[in-house]
């Protein structure tokens, strides 16, 4: 792996041999998952409390959900969402990682400026813009999505001869073009996007091929919580997929994910703790059993 030790927001992960929890904050009148119940933003910064309390080790805030559903939304409006959220975060969490979830360079650029350390681009670095941000800003680590839609667009029966290939093949291009754009390697992370402009039987063999995007030498990020491939796989409806959410998770690190994007932080955090020590990479927390 590229540069697997890196220090974000003054801590060390070394990516060798550790997991991060990133905790899902959405800022949205209707997200996928909580039906804009961290809209309001005194529940926005009660999430962030929570989620960190939990054991989250960074947290993504997002103002404008992938699906365009909901009309457009302007970026003076994503900012009004983003930002109180993002200063909130950094005044009462000094050390947690913040991450926006954007693909709007003057948002990612505001973003910054009030504390965030991670710009996650889930439209594959459609604005090359922001790769020009992240390069000018060497402290910040820059998430490069597969997506293949323009940003907030519809990509409806999308088809793949070789999925995993097709993807890695994607995110290299893409790595190339921020490189090319003065972003270092140490600030690059890839995300093979599970359900981005993909159906369910395309994200089941993604999770399982994941090593093949892993290999590509940056840490991998696994956005599997909840998402519509674990419903339609075990016909639960959202609310009920946890147990699947968290076996995917759990799949997707053995198969070199470093980063598991989740709602539900306490059992995520327990089970990539438990994760860890299996491998050997995490000491059990105290041991009296027929010691």
């Amino acid at each position: 792996m590229r540069d697997p030790v890196r220090t974000i927001a003054g801590r060390t992960f070394d990516f060798n041999r550790q997991v991060v929890v990133m905790a899902v904050v959405n800022r949205t009148p209707d997200s996928f998952y909580d039906k804009g119940a961290t809209f309001a933003l005194e529940k926005a910064n009660e999430a962030v409390d929570k989620a960190v309390a939990e054991g989250a080790d960074w947290v993504d805030i997002g103002g404008v959900k992938f699906s365009p559903d909901d009309g457009e939304v302007a970026a003076s409006v994503e900012l009004e969402r983003v930002l109180p959220v993002v200063r909130a975060a950094a005044q009462s969490h000094p050390h947690v990682v913040i991450s926006v979830d954007t693909f709007r360079a003057e948002v990612a650029q505001a973003a910054l400026a009030a504390g965030a350390h991670i710009i996650n681009d889930t439209t594959g670095l459609h604005d090359p813009a922001l790769a020009d941000l992240v390069a000018a800003n060497p402290h910040t680590q820059l998430i490069i999505t597969h997506s293949r839609a323009k940003p907030r667009t519809h990509f409806p029966r999308p088809q793949y001869a070789d999925i995993a290939g097709e993807i890695a093949g994607f995110l290299r291009d893409r790595v190339e073009i921020a490189l090319g754009r003065g972003v270092r390697p140490e600030q690059i992370i890839i995300d093979p996007g599970h359900d981005l402009n993909k159906n369910t039987h395309h994200t089941l063999e993604l999770t399982r091929r994941l090593h093949e995007i892993s290999i590509i030498g940056y840490p991998t990020l696994a956005a599997v919580s909840n998402k519509d491939f674990i419903g339609e796989t075990l016909d639960r409806p959202q609310g009920e997929r946890l147990s699947g959410s968290l076996a995917a998770a759990v799949f997707s690190v053995l198969q070199g994910a470093r980063i598991v994007r989740m709602h539900n932080v306490r059992e995520s955090v327990d089970a990539v703790r438990m994760t860890e020590a299996i491998l050997g990479w995490r000491e059990p927390a105290y041991t009296l059993h027929n010691m």
